[in-house]
């Protein structure tokens, strides 16, 4: 068992010794990396900071004499992560953990977000608190909050650097009881608005002999799906919810980024795709919607969460980009449009019944989407269980068509 700890040690180096000593009390081979740009480590790295410069392509002199600090936190952020991937792909890590400020947080998780989904990743972090999206991103990245700065070893420190540490021993140590399923594997995206058509879609995939994989299309699951897409972990794709072109367009909390919907286009996997939450984009308390947004409909989905209606004009130019999207497919293809609501709050009766905007959506789908897409218009909602079987069905068909399916 190996465990790579990333640290800078010129500043923690009392404290990234004290991990080093729990893991090594209970058996564990430990790697040091120094990403420390300041002064000399404090104590020996296996491999020194001036190792990590060079793995980024510059030179620890110049990160230490010109580099503005965010470029040598980039830099030394890129090295990490070059040395760390070479280890794993090497068999020489088991697991990766981290401690420090802000800094070392961004240095480490950096390397972390490198390695496969499953690669025990665990950082104490002053930072752990608060945002920790641009740390964790769509990787499996544990953050345990430091509660005292660290800097020294108390009691405090201690107890939570030596738990830290001992959660890594317990994850390198044991091989999980998670059965290796050979079935095919279907990625699907839900909101809980859309939960009714994931679950009846979900069931009928998997009668039919597919594992399934649900991602939360809260920007960071539209990003894990897509990457899990790339490496060819997810078979065929059910994205019932793409949501998060909402998000990504208008200025909501939960956008995937402008690369959604990128990944099943570009690799050829069979995908059906549907409009999803399109009604909606996300912000977070009702108090934090941004002032330019006043004076539009909204809907509080808890205290959290704060829902805006898409005008018209917005589902316009989020169809345009769908389609077009989409129309760039290398593999089979289809898209389906529930012409009576696009979640349960697009349904007549509800807060966000719109049909103009919903035309204004299709519309635009229609006008842009190629001819080599399959479209499917159906007179039903997203979470009617008629649309969501044939969702199901179509993918199916494909998987099969393609040698994909689970009798394959």
């Amino acid at each position: 068992m190996s465990v790579v700890i990333v640290g800078t040690l010129d500043t923690k180096g009392e404290e990234i010794g004290f991990a080093r000593d729990v893991l090594e009390a209970e058996g564990v081979d430990v790697h040091l990396v120094d990403t420390g740009v300041v002064d000399d480590p404090q104590i020996e790295p296996d491999t020194d900071a001036s190792e990590v410069a060079e793995a980024a392509g510059t030179e620890l002199a110049h990160l230490r004499g010109e580099a503005t600090r965010g470029e040598a936190m980039e830099a030394m952020g890129e090295g990490a992560a070059s040395i760390v991937q070479r280890m794993y792909e090497d068999g020489e890590l088991d697991g990766v953990l981290g401690l420090g400020g802000s800094g070392n947080t961004s240095i480490a998780t950096s390397a972390m977000r490198t390695l496969p989904v499953g690669v025990p990743k665990v950082m104490v972090s002053t930072m752990a608190s608060g945002d920790t999206e641009p740390y964790v991103g769509s990787k499996d990245v544990m953050m345990m909050y430091s509660v005292a700065d660290i800097e020294g070893l108390n009691q405090l420190s201690r107890k939570v650097i030596a738990n830290a540490a001992l959660a890594m021993v317990g994850m390198v140590s044991n091989q999980p009881d998670v059965n290796v399923d050979e079935r095919p594997t279907i990625g699907l995206t839900m909101f809980g608005v859309t939960t009714p058509c994931v679950q009846t879609a979900r069931e009928y995939l998997e009668d039919r002999g597919y594992e399934t994989v649900v991602f939360h299309a809260t920007g960071t699951g539209g990003q894990a799906m897509e990457n899990l897409i790339r490496q060819g972990v997810i078979d065929g794709v059910l994205d019932v919810t793409t949501t998060e072109w909402a998000d990504e367009l208008v200025g909501g909390v939960l956008s995937a980024g402008p690369e959604r919907l990128d990944a099943g286009a570009e690799t050829g996997t069979p995908q059906v795709v549907s409009t999803g939450a399109l009604d909606m984009v996300n912000f977070g308390p009702r108090d934090s919607v941004p002032e330019e947004f006043e004076g539009r409909q909204f809907h509080v989905h808890n205290p959290q969460v704060t829902l805006m209606r898409t005008t018209p004009e917005e589902n316009a130019e989020i169809g345009e980009i769908i389609a077009e999207k989409l129309s760039m497919a290398s593999g089979p293809t289809a898209l389906y449009l529930p012409l009576e609501g696009v979640s349960m709050l697009d349904v007549a009766g509800e807060d966000f019944y719109d049909p103009e905007a919903d035309e204004a959506l299709f519309d635009a789908i229609r006008a842009n989407l190629d001819e080599s897409i399959e479209l499917v218009e159906m007179e039903t909602d997203i979470n009617d269980d008629d649309f969501a079987v044939a969702m199901a069905k179509k993918l199916d068909e494909y998987m099969q068509a393609a040698g994909l399916g689970p009798n394959e």
